[in-house]
């Protein structure tokens, strides 16, 4: 049985929680029997640094700790990078995903997994995509995940998504979705 873990690591309002589940959702629309989602609290303030997980798998899942070594690790806040990559948070062969101007060879990331990067924050301007000014990067990332890791159909986050939002913002964050997915750069780990 092959278990795929995925943290995600923002900041309070960035939509971390709702990101996960949506992941969750479509996983289970594709056909994924196991899947969770669960947040990490710290402090409960917008701004603040949370974590939430997603856990999916052909079998039911019946772990429901934290995730202490994830697979791909979904960066909502690049000044959350070294946190999210360090002392061994990140599997052997996993994949980083960085919500960043930066390409993958330019964020200065060094281990033993992938890289991809996108200017989410970008593209949740370009479509209209903010709260209290700020852009929502939540859905550009699930784009991201679904073209660097190929574990989700853009198909089936568009069904997840439109489970999880109201018919017109779902429809204005798949076109997020769809467009981070293009811009994703993507750099695999040395073998």
């Amino acid at each position: 049985m092959a278990m795929h873990e995925v943290i995600w690591h923002g900041r309070g309002g960035q939509g971390v929680v709702l990101a996960a589940q949506i992941l969750a959702e479509a996983a289970y629309i594709q056909g994924f029997r196991g899947v969770t989602s669960a947040p990490t609290f710290g402090p409960e303030r917008r701004g603040a640094p949370l974590t939430a997980s997603t856990r999916i798998s052909d079998e039911p899942v019946r772990t429901f700790s934290q995730i202490a070594s994830a697979d791909i690790a979904v960066i909502m806040d690049e000044s959350l990078l070294e946190a999210a990559t360090g002392a061994g948070r990140i599997k052997k062969e996993g994949l980083v995903i960085v919500n960043t101007t930066l390409t993958p060879g330019q964020i200065g990331v060094s281990g033993d997994f992938s890289v991809a990067t996108v200017d989410a924050a970008k593209i949740a301007r370009e479509h209209h995509l903010s709260m209290s000014g700020a852009p929502v990067v939540n859905t550009p990332l699930l784009g991201a995940l679904s073209m660097a890791s190929g574990l989700v159909s853009l198909e089936s986050i568009e069904k997840g998504i439109k489970k999880k939002m109201p018919r017109g913002r779902a429809s204005s964050n798949f076109q997020a979705i769809r467009t981070a997915f293009e811009r994703t750069l993507y750099v695999r780990s040395k073998e």
